[in-house]
Parts: C-alpha cells; structure tokens; sequence
C-alpha cells in the first residue's frame, strides 16, 4: 500500500475529533489541502466548517467514500453501523475503512459492510487535539500490516500510538480514553490545594499542571517505573512522604484503578449495546 501523501483521505463527522484529526492531518503536512475532503450532518455548518479547514466539507456521505482512498468514520458509536451501512456499496477492497468509535468492533463493521473492505480501529483521547494524544490501533480481518503502518502515522500526528490486539480496546477505552477526565479531576484538586495553602488560583493552577506534564514526560523518556521515580521524590521524613500518607489513607490509588474498571466494564456494555 502506498504512503499517506499519494492518498486522498474522506472524514465522515467533522465534530470535535473529526476536526481534531483533519487539522493535524494538514498541519503536519501528511497531504495537500486538495487531497482530504470532509462531510457533516449539519446542513447549516457546511460551509463554515468548509472556511475554517480549507477543504471540501458537504453532507453527501456516500459521494465522499467514492472519492476517498481512505474513510475515517469520526462519528458517534450509535452511527457507525448506520454510516457503515449507508456507504457500503461505495466500498471495495481497494479502499480502507478506518473507525474512531469507542465500543464497535471491526467485526461489527464487517459484517455491516458484507464484503472484504479492509477495516482499522483506532481509540485516541482528546489530548490530540494538542499534538499529546494516544490512540490504540488494531487491524480487522481484511486489513494488512502495510495498512496498519499507514494509520498509525496518521495518529502519530497527534500524539503517540500502540498497535494492540482488539480485544484490549475496552481497556483502552477505561484508560487512555477516559483517563484524560480523570486526570483533570486531580489537576483541578492540585490547584484547589494550592489555593487553600495560599496561592492564587491561576498561579496554582500552573504549577499542578506543569508538574503533571513534567512527571510525565520523566515517564515516558527515562522508561522507569513510576514506583521508582516516586521513591526519587519522596525523602525521609520529608514533606512529600507526609502527603503519600494522606493519599493512602484517602484511597487515592484504589480509587483510580476502580475508575479505570468501570469504565472498561461500561465500554462492554456498550458493545453489546451496539451489537
């Protein structure tokens, strides 16, 4: 399968990731403006969606599969099936279906479709929207390892990306997807504390959220363990021992591994939901 820039790319929802993916797609320079095309539902956007991105934006889903070499269907879980079906016979094997939508397997999508379209799942968050984000690839039955490389470039426009078996993607879902909420809970608590200690609140709010880039990154570029770099802060009989004490007997880290849980076992639900 050739590279990115020879391909002409169709993003059905031009919503928040929808969007998210079309300007990252054209800021990092993977194709040319004339070479991405773009449909929404909502008539009266069109042609204000069409200004702000500088491409072809309409509501004509199946015309837009026609032209593209390949289709990211950016819309919600409870459509995919319906967009799926709707663009079907605009779909060969020459083509490539690639679906952003929490919940809907490949083999769902499969078996809408009813032929061998090559079809990619991806999960990324939000935090794409800032070039930090994560997203989870897996490949359906007709796609191939040339296919998959070609979407994880796309994702990594916008962040980073893994290449998981499916049947981690409910996890994905509890973690990376919905993880970005609960780490702004405790973002937002930081800078609550940091106001209550005496700080002002913008001051606080700066310094909780550069300390979680900050630690992070010391995550992602030394690859240690977080235990370990934990450790590395915490001295005897020092303050931050003193405030790991307080997030034991709070239950912080049990907290957040049952949210975690909850969220992957909701992602199952919604499987089944959408099945």
């Amino acid at each position: 399968m050739s590279s990115i820039d020879q391909k002409r790319i169709g993003v059905v929802g031009l919503g928040k990731m929808g969007g998210i993916l079309v300007r990252a797609i054209l800021d990092q320079g993977l194709v040319s403006p004339d070479q991405i095309r773009a449909t929404d539902r909502h008539d009266r956007r069109i042609e204000s969606l069409g200004r702000e991105f500088g491409i072809p934006v309409s509501e004509d889903n199946r015309a837009l599969a026609e032209w593209a070499d390949l289709i990211v269907l950016a819309v919600k879980p409870g459509t995919v099936l319906e967009v799926a079906k709707e663009i079907a016979p605009q779909l060969n094997q020459e083509k490539l279906l690639v679906s952003v939508a929490a919940s809907v397997s490949t083999e769902m999508i499969e078996k809408t479709l009813e032929s061998e379209v090559p079809v990619i799942r991806a999960m990324p968050n939000t935090p794409c929207m800032v070039g930090a984000g994560m997203t989870a690839v897996c490949q359906g039955r007709f796609a191939d390892e040339a296919q998959l490389a070609l979407v994880s470039e796309i994702f990594a426009a916008v962040g980073k990306s893994v290449i998981l078996d499916e049947k981690h993607f409910d996890a994905v879902t509890g973690l990376s997807a919905s993880g970005p909420a609960f780490i702004y809970i405790i973002l937002e608590s930081l800078a609550e504390a940091g106001v209550k200690v005496g700080l002002p609140r913008d001051v606080a709010t700066l310094l909780a959220a550069q300390t979680t880039l900050g630690a992070s990154k010391v995550v992602l570029e030394t690859r240690s363990h977080p235990a370990l770099l934990k450790d590395a802060v915490t001295t005897p009989a020092g303050c931050t021992i003193d405030g790991i004490l307080e997030l034991e007997e709070g239950k912080l880290r049990v907290t957040l591994i049952k949210a975690v849980v909850k969220a992957t076992q909701r992602s199952k639900e919604l499987v089944r939901l959408n099945g």
